[in-house]
C-alpha cells in the first residue's frame, strides 16, 4: 500500500511545552491516521524528529510499504538523507531511529516542503503543543482536610 505522511513538531518557547502532528493519507488521498499528541518539554528540533518517527511507526503498523513523507524542517529532512552533518548529538540518537524507520518501507521519499503545504499537520501539532502547555502548568498542592 501506498501513502503520504504529513509531520509537524515544534516547541513553544524552544525549548518549552512541545508537540506533534502528524496525517497519514491513503493512495486516495483519505486520511489514514492522525496524531495530535504532546511530548512535554523539547526544543523545536527534537518534536519534528518525534513527530516523524511517530508518523513512520503509524504507517508501518498500518501496513504502508511505499511512503512519501512531507515536512517543512529542513533541518530534520536533510539532516535524515545524510546531506547535512548533525552537531548537536542528542539529535543523532532520533535520525538514526527515523532512518531505521524509513528503511523498513519498500520505497520511502522525504521532501522539505513550505510550511504552507503541512498545514495540516501544523495544525494538528499545536493542538499537541497545548495539551503540553496544559500538563507543564504546575498545580498547587490543595491542602488536606486532616489539618
Amino acid at each position: 500500500m501506498r501513502a503520504s505522511l504529513h509531520a509537524d513538531g515544534g516547541a513553544r518557547g524552544n525549548p518549552g511545552p512541545a508537540g506533534i502532528g502528524v496525517v497519514l493519507r491513503d493512495e486516495n488521498g483519505d486520511i489514514a491516521g492522525e496524531i495530535a499528541r504532546g511530548i512535554g518539554h523539547a526544543t523545536n528540533n527534537v518534536a519534528e524528529y518525534k513527530a516523524l518517527i511517530a508518523g513512520l511507526e503509524l504507517a508501518l503498523d498500518g501496513g504502508v510499504s511505499h511512503i512519501d513523507v512531507f515536512m517543512d524542517s529542513r533541518l530534520v529532512v536533510h539532516q535524515v538523507k545524510g546531506l547535512w552533518k548533525i552537531k548537536n548529538e542528542s539529535l543523532r540518537p532520533l535520525a538514526v531511529r527515523a532512518r531505521a524507520l524509513l528503511d523498513r518501507f519498500d520505497s520511502a521519499a522525504l521532501t522539505q516542503v513550505d510550511r504552507s503545504q503541512n498545514s495540516d499537520a501544523d495544525k494538528l501539532a499545536n493542538q499537541g503543543m497545548d495539551s503540553a502547555a496544559i500538563s507543564d502548568v504546575s498545580v498547587p498542592q490543595q491542602s488536606s482536610l486532616m489539618e
